[in-house]
């Protein structure tokens, strides 16, 4: 079969290759966790998203081959539907469309209790990213525990379940954390940042019915902005209106979810935060980047406003489920926005270079491959 790779450690060595195609007895990986007898299910590819992760891996930023291999099969956000099934799997059946989880369990507490999203681990385990081959192939055969159902009625929005689940355990964790205050109840959030991650933000905070602000940098009018209103949120540009200045016009939000990948607003959130309130980073910065803020103000301030930073990476099985949730209501209160996403597809694993270009350019909304 067809499967796109990296060579990690190497920039810019993404290509095509062949590799034998999976059955049920095979054990994908076998250095960390295997598949239980029976258990193995097989799904052909059909479509694969790509997004800023796939791209800095193809730089050498990060990511790391199986053991006794110099190549990473990429691609971590999966949607197929189901081949075959062993005879001890319950969960999927045959012609079921399927998306599956990202991470697999190292040997942490967190790990055994089915926790792998928060392991403990300093080395972690996930497909298409770090020492686990991912879904950038025809067919791949994975544990049912991480197979995720996705309804027929959603297949459209199926390569979305990865994104979606980030958002998805993102706000669960906030608003578990603010059970600390017992009684909670958010009204305004600012989303910072418009790509994938900041809509599904914005279309699930909407959902929860809070008043939202999309704010991103890019004057209106765009895709981006039109997306964000027609989930019922207000759009802004910070090269129009500063986020101070948002915040005297339409008060401190109660909550603030950031998904920018800039260093700088991930601490420039801090000033403009309410009183009890929450900010989540969803962002991974890299490189090196100084920000020179008022730290004594930001201190006082959060101290004696009760104020929380929440972190959220990844997803378990149960986060994909409330991510495939929150993208059916969607659907419901927001008809045919969320696919609008979806901006710019590939045709077929040949066309790589394409996928690449397209994540290089740093221009689409969301780039996914039509693998089958």
């Amino acid at each position: 079969m067809k499967a796109v790779a990296v060579l990690p450690g190497q920039p810019n060595s993404v290509h095509l290759r062949e590799l034998p195609s999976p059955t049920l007895s095979d054990q994908p990986h076998p250095h960390v966790c295997r598949i239980p007898e029976g258990r193995s299910v097989l799904v052909k590819v059909l479509r694969v998203g790509v997004d800023a992760t796939d791209r800095e891996i193809n730089e050498a930023l990060y990511g790391n081959a199986p053991p006794g291999g110099d190549f990473l099969v990429i691609g971590h956000e999966s949607f197929g539907q189901v081949v075959e099934v062993g005879d001890k799997v319950t969960e999927v059946r045959p012609g079921d469309y399927v998306s599956c989880t990202v991470r697999r369990p190292g040997g942490s507490i967190f790990d055994l209790i089915g926790r792998n999203d928060v392991t403990s681990e300093e080395t972690y385990y996930e497909r298409g990213i770090n020492l686990c081959h991912g879904y950038m192939a025809e067919y791949f055969v994975d544990d049912a525990e991480y197979i995720v159902r996705v309804p027929v009625g959603l297949k459209h929005l199926g390569v979305l379940a990865e994104p979606a689940s980030v958002c998805a355990k993102a706000l669960e964790q906030a608003y578990l954390a603010q059970e600390r205050l017992q009684v909670w109840e958010p009204r305004r959030a600012f989303v910072l940042g418009a790509g994938q991650i900041g809509l599904l933000a914005t279309m699930m905070l909407r959902l929860r019915g809070l008043e939202v602000y999309t704010i991103a940098s890019s004057p209106p009018p765009n895709l981006k902005a039109e997306l964000a209103e027609s989930y019922g949120a207000t759009y802004v540009s910070t090269r129009q209106t500063p986020l101070p200045e948002l915040t005297r016009k339409v008060g401190k939000p109660d909550l603030i979810f950031e998904a920018t990948g800039n260093a700088e607003l991930c601490f420039r959130a801090m000033e403009v935060l309410a009183h009890n309130g929450v900010l989540v980073w969803t962002s991974i910065t890299g490189g090196k980047h100084e920000v020179t803020i008022d730290a004594a103000k930001i201190n006082l301030e959060w101290v004696l406003g009760n104020k929380l930073l929440v972190s959220s990476v990844n997803g378990n099985r149960r986060h994909f489920d409330l991510g495939i949730q929150a993208l059916a209501h969607g659907e419901m209160a927001y008809p045919g926005v969320t696919e609008r996403i979806l901006t710019h597809p590939v045709d077929g694993l040949d066309h790589y270079k394409e996928m690449m270009h397209l994540l290089e350019e740093n221009k689409a909304l969301k780039v996914f491959v039509n693998v089958s």
